[in-house]
């Protein structure tokens, strides 16, 4: 009897059985990459295809969904106009004494006023935004020379000096000269500049500015639309030509 070939065959059958269980593995690892990919393109899908549904979604919004548009009512018993009130243009700033782009749009709209006369009406309302700490007082001063009849002559002097007194520490000195230059009554212009009834005034207009959603100065509306502020004066008066143009 060969005593060698049982042996053989011991050893046949474990590499048999090596390679099986080799194969067995090597299967089951191509399953979980085929899974892996599976599941990736899956997702991938899934993302896909959300987003289109999304921008389906947003695309079939109702107008209403949309931003609404800022308006404000036309000029009210307390502004303050230049022109005729009567116009069919009426452009109202929503402005602050101590912001530099307010003074920045100050000579456009003075020479604005100027050209346009009666055509345009324009007003004036205070906004006198927090981080400038004498734009209140600059705004009571122009206030107390409107009880006066100098409401624009002291707005033009409070803009013209703001980077003389935009960062005393009190600017009250300096508002009272201009006071005294306007030939205004000292004593009526002291009291009113610290008067209720002024500070009140200022405070509701900044407070309906909040409420309008405002946190800019200037911000203006043209016939009761917010627009975006002008880069310079022929923009400024080609807008408004557009609006006259458009109400005869």
């Amino acid at each position: 009897m060969d005593t060698q070939q049982p042996a053989q065959l011991i050893k046949q059958e474990r590499r048999e059985a090596r390679r099986q269980e080799k194969a067995t593995a090597e299967h089951r690892r191509k399953l979980k990459r085929l899974y892996r990919r599976i599941a990736l393109w899956s997702l991938v899908a899934l993302v896909v295809g959300g987003g289109i549904l999304g921008m389906v979604r947003l695309a079939s919004r109702p107008p209403q969904d949309k931003v609404p548009v800022i308006t404000v009512d036309s000029i009210s018993e307390g502004d303050w106009v230049k022109g005729n009130q009567s116009a069919k243009v009426v452009l109202i700033e929503y402005s602050d004494f101590q912001c530099p782009a307010c003074a920045f749009y100050y000579p456009i709209l003075k020479k604005l006023s100027e050209e346009f006369e009666d055509k345009v009406a324009i007003a004036y309302r205070h906004f006198p935004l927090p981080i400038h700490q004498n734009a209140k007082p600059a705004a009571y001063a122009v206030e107390a020379a409107g009880r006066q009849g100098k409401f624009w002559e002291m707005h033009d002097l409070i803009f013209n000096s703001q980077k003389e007194w935009k960062d005393k520490i009190n600017p009250a000195g300096i508002f009272e000269s201009f006071a005294k230059e306007l030939d205004l009554n000292m004593e009526q212009f002291v009291n009113d500049s610290k008067s209720k009834e002024i500070k009140k005034k200022i405070d509701d207009s900044y407070q309906a500015a909040v409420r309008l959603g405002l946190n800019s100065t200037p911000t203006f509306f043209l016939n009761g639309k917010k627009i975006a502020n002008p880069r310079n004066y022929e923009d400024f008066r080609n807008v408004i030509i557009q609006v006259i143009n458009e109400n005869p």
